[in-house]
């Protein structure tokens, strides 16, 4: 029986590209580099914020602009990480669906863990995370599997009790390595086809899809 479902934040649970992108081209240009196109910007992100600005140099990427870079990027990002985020379409009643079902929730995401916490607690005021977990010197970033282990660790659930969502192949990765299967969200920043080819155990549509799936493993979970 699922017992707790996890969930990645950029991507699966709201769209945040656009304030990523916006956060990320303020670094860029104000040390000296052009700004980068909306639409590079989905493969640019997800394995956390360093590896994005180093990503948007390209070429031009060089050790000691790490700290400059993300010193602005913080900066902006910290006055604007709400900007234009939204959660995706049916995702709180998703959320408040689980929740009504006793399905414990969690957030794991690459993103600073200062800001994951924030755009969760801004996204999704009315709902209770069983945990909310950002990126951390306590541990790896994914696909490393110990922050998620830890979730559930806390949270006394076994890998064969829990569900991850993600629309990446790292989230893929990351709850394999875990144990755990994953729901690849089809609707996120990298779409189904890299979500198959990681090995995603179910991919879904939209957010009910979700439902049905737990309901199939659950065999109590129902529309």
């Amino acid at each position: 029986m699922i017992k707790l479902c996890v969930f990645d934040l950029d991507g699966t649970l709201v769209n945040s590209l656009e304030d990523i992108a916006a956060s990320t081209n303020y670094a860029l240009i104000k040390n000296g580099f052009p700004p980068r196109e909306m639409r590079e910007f989905p493969f640019m992100v997800g394995d956390g914020v360093l590896m994005l600005l180093q990503r948007a140099l390209g070429d031009a990427y060089q050790p000691q602009l790490d700290i400059k870079l993300l010193e602005d990027f913080n900066y902006y990002y910290n006055s604007h990480c709400a900007d234009l985020t939204r959660p995706y379409e049916g995702i709180k009643e998703l959320l408040n669906h689980l929740l009504e079902h006793n399905i414990q929730l969690g957030v794991l995401s690459n993103k600073t863990d200062q800001f994951t916490k924030v755009i969760a607690a801004e996204m999704f005021p009315d709902i209770t995370f069983a945990r909310v977990q950002g990126l951390t010197d306590r541990f790896p970033g994914k696909p490393d599997p110990a922050s998620l282990l830890d979730i559930l660790d806390e949270l006394q659930v076994h890998p064969e009790e829990a569900l991850y969502i993600g629309d990446a192949n790292i989230d893929v990765f990351t709850a394999h390595n875990a144990g755990i299967k994953i729901a690849g969200a089809a609707w996120g920043f990298r779409g189904e086809e890299e979500l198959i080819e990681a090995g995603a155990d179910f991919i879904v549509k939209s957010a009910d899809e979700i439902v049905k799936i737990l309901s199939l493993m659950n065999n109590t979970v129902n529309l």
